[in-house]
């Protein structure tokens, strides 16, 4: 009981505060690595404004990025290990990252974990390294679980960027983020709108896999390839790009609609990446199909020269705004410590008009030091 009560005197304080230092904590389907973020985060005259003090992405071993990718066939116990496996190594991240740094001052550890199943439309969403154990090692609080809520309420569970990218990036017309899948967030009738699009870096660095290299630089070797018609025309008319948001994508849809498709068709692996940037631009541009507007670009498909270049062309009239690495590369580990805050102030983080839920709500679980 008095554990209780001292961590809702916590919580209380934290609501009364305008600053505060998170470690925003991030793992994306493509696999890169867990990206982590020291940020501090203020509110001054009812508006956010961050800094992002350190960054840096902890690469995945060959045998963690077999595990992840093998975990969405994995029954209750082998699964359950590896949630337990899975905690026990973003600790030892965390905790490294602190102490490589040398950071003394945190309010919260504000973590997405890693997602290894996502099917709303069934009700069930799960994101592995989201345990009170992760707390209990670090000796930090923690926010996580951001996800499993909405899809309670009915929502997709995704996406949650949005609520920072209204609050903190107000300035473009639609915020884009090309990571594992591609999302965009934008207003509406002044509402906050937002979705999954397509895959990007999923699909980009699988191909890449095959001539064992860990991703296309720059798109150097889509850029070498030819479109195939139809393959492209056939990607074009999966079923997903003509459903109307709220709607997300995850994993299963690769193996179920998007690998099946790229199978049936022999082709060299320059001419599979040269078409999937053809059907990715043509899908980033029916989404932004707005003239005169600022898109701000983030996430590893930024870097994709020839991707970029490719939208551009189909959507001339709009400005891409492609930002410093920090924001590149880190947008959604500051982003999810910035939901983390929200929940700590017991403020809305996850918006209905995004997600479908029956109702805007404050999510995640908090885990005391």
């Amino acid at each position: 009981m008095i554990i209780f009560d001292y961590f809702c005197a916590e919580l209380t304080i934290f609501m009364q505060e305008s600053s505060y230092n998170i470690i925003g904590v991030m793992s994306g389907t493509s696999l890169d690595g867990i990206d982590l973020a020291y940020i501090t985060f203020k509110k001054e005259n009812h508006k956010w404004a961050f800094d992002i003090h350190q960054a840096e992405t902890i690469p995945y071993s060959e045998d963690w990025v077999l595990q992840l990718k093998n975990g969405i066939h994995l029954g209750t116990f082998p699964l359950a290990k590896l949630n337990h496996d899975y905690t026990l190594l973003l600790a030892d991240v965390i905790q490294n990252f602190i102490n490589k740094y040398q950071i003394q001052n945190i309010d919260a550890v504000c973590s997405h974990g890693h997602t290894i199943k996502h099917e709303p439309d069934k009700g069930f969403t799960l994101q592995i390294g989201n345990l009170s154990l992760l707390a209990e090692i670090i000796k930090r609080n923690v926010v996580c679980d951001f996800r499993v809520q909405d899809v309670a309420l009915g929502g997709q569970g995704a996406p949650l960027v949005p609520i920072g990218d209204e609050l903190l990036f107000s300035q473009y017309d639609f915020c884009l983020n090309l990571g594992g899948f591609s999302n965009v967030s934008f207003n509406k009738d002044g509402q906050r709108i937002a979705f999954d699009i397509c895959p990007i870096n999923t699909v980009l660095n699988h191909l890449a896999n095959q001539l064992d290299l860990p991703y296309d630089k720059g798109g150097e070797i889509a850029k070498r390839g030819q479109v195939h018609l139809d393959l492209l025309k056939e990607l074009n008319t999966i079923e997903y790009y003509q459903k109307q948001p709220p709607k997300s994508l995850g994993v299963e849809f690769l193996s179920e609609v998007f690998y099946p498709i790229l199978n049936k068709y022999q082709m060299t692996i320059p001419d599979l990446m040269r078409t999937c940037v053809a059907h990715f631009s043509d899908q980033l541009a029916y989404a932004l199909n707005k003239p005169n507007t600022q898109v701000i670009c983030t996430g590893g498909g930024a870097y994709h020269q020839f991707l970029i270049h490719e939208l551009q062309l189909k959507i001339p009239e709009t400005v891409l705004y492609i930002p410093d690495d920090n924001l590149i590369q880190f947008k959604e580990a500051l982003i999810f410590g910035f939901l983390g805050v929200l929940r700590l102030r017991e403020e809305v983080n996850v918006l209905a008009s995004v997600t479908g839920a029956t109702k805007d709500h404050s999510s995640g679980v908090i885990f005391g030091a």
